[in-house]
């Protein structure tokens, strides 16, 4: 399995790691890649039994680093299974938090003609006090318009852990459910 990233304020990082540790828990080794030092090529991508991208969104758009990887992804003649996670301030309001309810994730998904295994949103951090002058006048705009908090000050963690749990539950569920996965230690393929 193979894990990627892409974030800009470290949470599309953390929940990365999350994701990680949790499908160690189910014994599938998957370290978290950043998409910003190392872009896969599709014959990296071609053979993974299964690919998790956990990819944020900034100013109302994926990372270019996140839209790389998809496009070099959907590329892929044969793809591999896939979990994708958008995370973005957006999910932070009900119904905004789904695969369905989610315009980002939704105009990626058509835009490439992905076809994930998996798909969800994450709500990310707000977090003033590490933004630039630039991104916290921008962001506090944007919160304004959305009816979010304002406060310069204010640091707010919206990410639901127990749902990246959920998440990283299925994609072990799904990734140990393949035809090709070998049920016990030298045991071939069914």
């Amino acid at each position: 399995m193979q894990l990627y990233y892409a974030s800009r304020d470290g949470q599309a990082r953390r929940i990365a790691i999350r994701i990680a540790e949790r499908l160690a828990r189910h014994g599938v080794a998957a370290p978290p890649v950043d998409l910003a030092t190392a872009q896969p090529s599709p014959a990296e991508l071609a053979p993974a039994g299964m690919v998790v991208a956990v990819l944020a969104v900034r100013y109302g758009r994926h990372l270019p680093e996140a839209v790389e990887f998809v496009k070099t992804f959907a590329l892929l003649h044969r793809p591999p299974p896939l979990a994708l996670a958008s995370v973005n301030l957006t999910a932070r309001k009900p119904g905004k938090d789904t695969a369905e309810g989610s315009v980002y994730l939704r105009k990626l998904i058509a835009h490439h003609r992905l076809k994930p295994a998996l798909a969800t949103a994450f709500a990310g951090k707000l977090d003033y006090p590490r933004y630039s002058f630039f991104d916290k006048h921008i962001i506090r705009f944007i919160m304004l318009m959305t009816g979010g908090p304002t406060d310069p000050t204010a640091v707010v963690e919206y990410t639901d852990w127990d749902k990246v749990d959920a998440f990283a539950d299925g994609i072990a569920e799904t990734y140990l459910a393949r035809p090709d996965f070998p049920t016990a230690p030298n045991q071939p393929p069914a």
